[in-house]
């Protein structure tokens, strides 16, 4: 059985248009528990290194939960592997400041 060419392409724009919609799905936010759940570091270290401001929160639940955005997994492997080099944190808090900066550059 063949198809009209314009119900074909009436069927391309309908899967194109949902996947744009798809796309628009915001981003996750993760509790500490999911953080320890993909990564090595312990709910403590998460909390600490929160603390420090090494990792920010993005919001926070009515509960008073600290929800974090998908950079903070792109931060702490960067913290993991400045100190596997034997950066200590205060050297690793010094590089990732460094990396978010915004101060205009000298022309």
């Amino acid at each position: 059985m063949h198809f009209p060419l314009w119900i074909v392409s009436a069927n391309k724009m309908a899967r194109a248009q949902r996947k744009s919609e798809a796309q628009r799905v915001p981003p996750k936010l993760y509790r500490i528990g999911e953080i320890i759940k993909y990564t090595s570091f312990s709910r403590q270290t998460i909390h600490n290194y929160t603390v420090m401001g090494l990792i920010h929160e993005a919001e926070w639940t009515e509960g008073g939960h600290r929800l974090y955005d998908e950079s903070v997994f792109n931060t702490l492997f960067k913290i993991a592997q400045l100190k596997k080099a034997g950066r200590t944190l205060r050297e690793i808090r010094q590089v990732l400041d460094e990396g978010t900066s915004k101060s205009p550059s000298p022309i």
